[in-house]
């Protein structure tokens, strides 16, 4: 397995990526998957990173965490009640602010075990950070590939 540092390095880029790609993005209205927009995963993306950011933050304060609790279905329609009120500006804001706190704290030796969701098993901050690396990639080829699909039918019209 990689490095605590390296794995944060592979998210350090991939969040860089989801700044760039939303900075340069024509429709952020456009479909991405059945029921959300390019807007509504970059929500999702950063509901889920503040609460990473907060976990993390309150482990090193020694403070006790408080992941989210409920079921995901729940938390997603959550995060987007929250995040679609807001500019996609707003939006990048808030991740790239909760990416600096996982940058100030996820190489402290203090972190042992992260908790995620309530209900579910603490990671490693190895793990947690590979994991959400993974996901966020995950997010931002799926917009990558929409936005090409976006591009096709526009050249078609």
């Amino acid at each position: 397995m990689k490095t605590r540092e390296e794995l944060l390095e592979r998210l350090d880029e991939t969040v860089l990526q989801v700044g760039a790609e939303y900075q340069d993005m024509p429709d952020p209205e456009m479909a991405v998957y059945e029921d959300w927009t390019a807007k509504d995963v970059l929500g999702h993306v950063a509901f889920w990173h503040e609460s990473f950011a907060r976990n993390v933050s309150d482990l090193v304060e020694d403070i006790k965490p408080t992941p989210l609790r409920g079921k995901y279905s729940d938390l997603n329609k959550r995060c987007l009640d929250e995040m679609r009120a807001l500019t996609v500006a707003d939006i990048v804001k808030r991740l790239e602010a909760a990416h600096r706190v996982i940058q100030g704290n996820i190489l402290n030796a203090k972190l042992a075990l992260i908790p995620y969701k309530k209900g579910s098993r603490g990671y490693t901050p190895e793990e947690h950070l590979d994991i959400v690396n993974e996901h966020i990639a995950e997010h931002l080829r799926a917009i990558r590939e929409a936005s090409k699909d976006t591009d096709r039918t526009a050249s078609v019209n």
